[in-house]
């Protein structure tokens, strides 16, 4: 085993006001405590307000490391003990970005699924976390989550263990791409190693590439 589901969150959109404005968003979710299903395009229950950027197979479930809460607590004192706070429909145990790896396979409860991307955070995080300026604090200390595509739907309920299954043999770490994606000045050699996965998603490629041309 290599870690755990320590809770797990569903929401469907609700419209939220923001600058004035009616946004729709599920960033809102709610604890479940029995198992929920699994499925190619996401858990029963489960929804998108913005299915141009979000949701799909490849952002099938959401999932954010428990242990990352800790650093954000003096900055979040009032939210910090809500579930979900940031819009994860998994919060885990033992799967850090410094640990797993683009295109590792994992068993949660009766699925398998895979690890496909990191969270590219947006405006509705500060909605849901009640501080409008948390996005960029997020994004600069490379603790975004990753999301997951389903490769066997199945049942996945709180507690339930995380095992891998297959370590993907390029090797890249979820750090070392968020590094290659967004950090200001990232190592032409990391860009080039992210560049070489041929699964790579293709907004991530067409960012990189972008990098990679102003390196040369």
């Amino acid at each position: 085993m290599v870690g755990r589901v320590v809770s797990l969150q569903v929401g469907m959109p609700r419209l939220v006001t923001h600058d004035g404005e009616s946004v729709a968003t599920a960033i809102f979710k709610a604890s479940v405590t029995g198992p929920l299903r699994l499925r190619r395009l996401g858990f029963d229950g489960d929804g998108h307000g913005d299915l141009l950027h979000h949701g799909g197979p490849d952002q099938a479930a959401y999932a954010y490391p428990h242990e990352h809460y800790a650093h954000w607590a003096a900055r979040l004192p009032a939210r910090i003990d809500e579930p979900g706070l940031f819009g994860e429909n998994l919060t885990t145990e033992g799967l850090l970005e410094t640990e797993i790896h683009h295109g590792d396979i994992f068993r949660v409860g009766s699925a398998r699924v895979q690890v496909t991307t990191p969270r590219v955070p947006c405006f509705k995080l500060g909605i849901r976390t009640g501080d409008p300026s948390f996005v960029g604090p997020l994004l600069a200390s490379g603790r975004l989550g990753f999301y997951l595509r389903v490769l066997d739907e199945g049942d996945v309920a709180a507690g339930d263990p995380i095992a891998l299954i297959a370590a993907d043999p390029h090797g890249l770490t979820m750090a070392d791409l968020i590094t290659a994606l967004f950090h200001p000045s990232p190592a032409p050699r990391l860009v080039a190693r992210a560049l070489a996965i041929p699964a790579l998603p293709p907004a991530h490629r067409t960012r990189l590439m972008a990098r990679s041309k102003r390196e040369i």
